[in-house]
C-alpha cells in the first residue's frame, strides 16, 4: 500500500479534530491488522471507488473521546453513544475522507465516495471492501483512542 495514499487520511483526522473540536490526538504506530473487530466503540465506515485504487477507510472512537468531541464542537454530551452521536461519527468520516480526497487530487488520485455507514457496540466488526492489507493508525487522547483502519487495493 503506497504511503502517499495513506498519509492523507491521517493528516486529515488531525486536521479534523483539531479544528472542529479544538482537540489534539498523538498518532501512534500502524500496523498491519488480521481481524474485522473494532478496537472501540462507534465506527464510521466509508467506500472509496476510483481509476487507481478502490478500498475503504473507518474511523473508530472509544466511548470517551467521541463524547468529548461531541461536548466540544455541539456542547452536548448524552453520556453514552446514541442516534446523535452515530450521526457524529458519520459526518466526521465524512470530512476525514473529503479532506484527504482534496489532498490526494492535488497528487493526481481522484475518487469517488459512498454514504458512510455507522456501526456501534462493543466487539462490532469492520468489513472493509478490498482485498488489500489493513492498516490500523492509533489516535491517543487523554480522553480515548481513535483508530483509522484503511484498505486499498491498486486497480
Amino acid at each position: 500500500m503506497n504511503v502517499d495514499f495513506i498519509n492523507p487520511f491521517l493528516t486529515a483526522l488531525l486536521n479534523v479534530t483539531t479544528t472542529m473540536a479544538s482537540l489534539q490526538l498523538t498518532p501512534g504506530k500502524p500496523r498491519i491488522k488480521a481481524d474485522n473487530y473494532a478496537k472501540g466503540d462507534v465506527s464510521g465506515l466509508i467506500g472509496m471507488v476510483g481509476p487507481q485504487t478502490r478500498g475503504s477507510l473507518s474511523i473508530t472512537f472509544e466511548q470517551g473521546l467521541i463524547l468529548e468531541i461531541m461536548q466540544k464542537m455541539l456542547g452536548e454530551n448524552p453520556g453514552k453513544i446514541n442516534e446523535e452521536v452515530a450521526d457524529l461519527v458519520g459526518e466526521l468520516t465524512n470530512m476525514v475522507t473529503g479532506g484527504a480526497k482534496k489532498l490526494l487530487s492535488e497528487k493526481g488520485y481522484e475518487f469517488d465516495m459512498a454514504t458512510p455507514v455507522v456501526v456501534s457496540g462493543p466487539g462490532h466488526t469492520i468489513s472493509h471492501i478490498a482485498n488489500g492489507k489493513k492498516i490500523l493508525m492509533p489516535f491517543a487522547s487523554p480522553f480515548g483512542t481513535a483508530y483509522i483502519e484503511i484498505c486499498f487495493e491498486d486497480l
